[in-house]
């Protein structure tokens, strides 16, 4: 394995290389420390690794991710390299080697293969364990029961047709990881977190962008840079904003699914479909057709003369259409400007026309007295993502009468609780799920009808005020007669 030092100012030296699956798992010095935290992957991440090795297994390499290492030095120079880093992805990748010889080693019929998983059964040659993987022992019962459950799933998979030795191979001979062995343990977490945080952990949009720049066809290589220009030239607390506040709840509110906190385990909620990838089943077609109609219109000699240009016609709950479009799509979100601070006192981009009613609404959530504590700040969050919701589908059609439906669902929330936490938004959002209404709404009308509850009782607050009256006008708020008088 090719070496070299890679020198950072704050951690000294890492010795760092590339390694294939095959010779990660044949270290024999592997070990798991006992401060790692236990093995958390689900099916759902199995799944993801396996069926993007499967996605990319005409390339020459696919990498998947990186490894840090602790190396304790022992008397022979040689220690065990305690994983840091990357400890989920190298327990399930030993349970893929564990399930391929289980089940196919002994009807493998390519030579070079049988003798790789030979090798790391340790049944290749006798008198020597030299290549065969670590055997790792696990005492948390929640490691031991995700060990089990993700090791069935794997065997389901290897054991299908399609799984074939071809793509055996590729797993383990030209699937990558990156790796860095420090032999200060200070070091090496100072280098895991330098490596992996830069200051926040959770940054899921980066692995996005990593991931979406590895999905660009050929074709359009030669516009990368362009295509990307928004996202490099974006803030980026306002892009992590417009992710984790508005994409991913939108997307998995109008599923009926919580969206409390955009992670990295969620990313898979904007991977989708390569319309290059060369399998086109057919709910795809509708996608292809624009995908190909829209740069076929865009490059049309016609457009140097009437220097026109169509959008791809997106949509917030879309299947993901991944490289190129990916970045379009979020560029198309950002310009909407949804995501920013209210500076311009407007609901909508370029915003139409408002009916006197809805104006008022405007008005109000924009200044009453009480809307920058954080349980207003939860509660507006609420109405700009069914409203944005609203608008990507529906544009400015009937789109006062819109804010008026939306202002009652998310603000009765705040009148009827004292105290709006995160998971009050969340449980609001999914139990009278307009959102899911939405998805399935054909016209306006079947929106706008949905019957809403008449509140009867509210958490009187003066910082409110404006909010409940608005809600007394509209007939949405009906006291009861003891309420009344008093």
């Amino acid at each position: 394995m090719n070496t070299q030092n890679f020198g950072t100012s704050d951690i000294g030296s890492a010795s760092g290389g590339i390694l294939t699956v095959r010779e990660l798992l044949s270290n024999q010095h592997l070990a798991i420390p006992d401060y790692q935290r236990p093995y958390k992957w689900t099916t759902q991440h199995v799944n993801q690794l396996l069926g993007d090795v499967a996605n990319h297994r005409n390339k020459s390499a696919y990498r998947l991710g990186t490894v840090v290492f602790h190396e304790e030095k022992g008397e022979n120079n040689e220690g065990k390299k305690n994983i840091v880093d990357g400890q989920q992805r190298t327990i399930t990748l030993m349970l893929i080697a564990h399930a391929l010889i289980a089940t196919r080693l002994d009807k493998i019929e390519r030579t070079d293969l049988k003798k790789i998983l030979s090798t790391l059964n340790g049944t290749q040659d006798e008198d020597s364990q030299n290549g065969k993987m670590v055997d790792l022992s696990f005492s948390n019962e929640e490691s031991k029961r995700n060990i089990h459950t993700n090791y069935l799933e794997i065997l389901r998979t290897v054991s299908r047709p399609e799984f074939d030795e071809d793509l055996i191979h590729f797993f383990l001979t030209r699937c990558e990881l990156v790796t860095f062995t420090l032999t200060d343990i200070s070091e090496a977490f100072q280098f895991f977190d330098s490596q992996n945080a830069r200051g926040r952990d959770l940054k899921p949009h980066d692995l996005l962008k990593a991931f979406h720049l590895r999905e660009f066809s050929k074709s359009d290589e030669p516009a990368k840079a362009e295509t990307v220009a928004t996202w490099e030239n974006s803030d980026d607390e306002d892009l992590a904003d417009l992710f984790a506040e508005y994409l991913f709840r939108i997307r998995n509110w109008s599923k009926r699914q919580s969206a409390r906190y955009f992670g990295k385990a969620d990313t898979s909620l904007f991977k989708g479909v390569n319309l290059d990838a060369g399998k086109h089943y057919p709910y795809m077609q509708s996608l292809l057709v624009a995908h190909h109609f829209v740069d076929k219109y865009n490059g049309h000699y016609s457009r140097k003369v009437d220097d026109a240009n169509m959008s791809f016609p997106f949509a917030l709950d879309q299947t993901i259409i991944n490289g190129r479009r990916f970045f379009e799509m979020i560029a198309h979100y950002q310009q909407q400007g949804f995501h920013l601070d209210q500076k311009e006192q407007r609901l909508l981009p370029n915003q139409p026309a408002l009916s006197e009613r809805a104006q008022s609404i405007q008005t109000a959530i924009n200044s009453y007295d009480g809307r920058h504590r954080t349980g207003d700040i939860y509660v507006r969050k609420l109405f700009d993502c069914l409203l944005m919701y609203y608008y990507d589908k529906f544009g400015t059609a009937e789109i006062s009468r819109a804010i008026e439906k939306i202002f009652i669902w998310a603000y009765s929330l705040r009148l009827k609780m004292m105290v709006v936490q995160l998971a009050s938004m969340d449980n609001h959002a999914l139990e009278n799920n307009l959102f899911a209404l939405l998805r399935d709404a054909i016209r306006p009308e079947d929106f706008i009808h949905c019957p809403l509850p008449v509140l009867t009782n509210v958490n009187r607050n003066s910082k409110t005020t404006v909010i409940q009256n608005l809600f007394e006008d509209m007939k949405y708020y009906e006291p009861k007669p003891e309420q009344a008088a008093a």
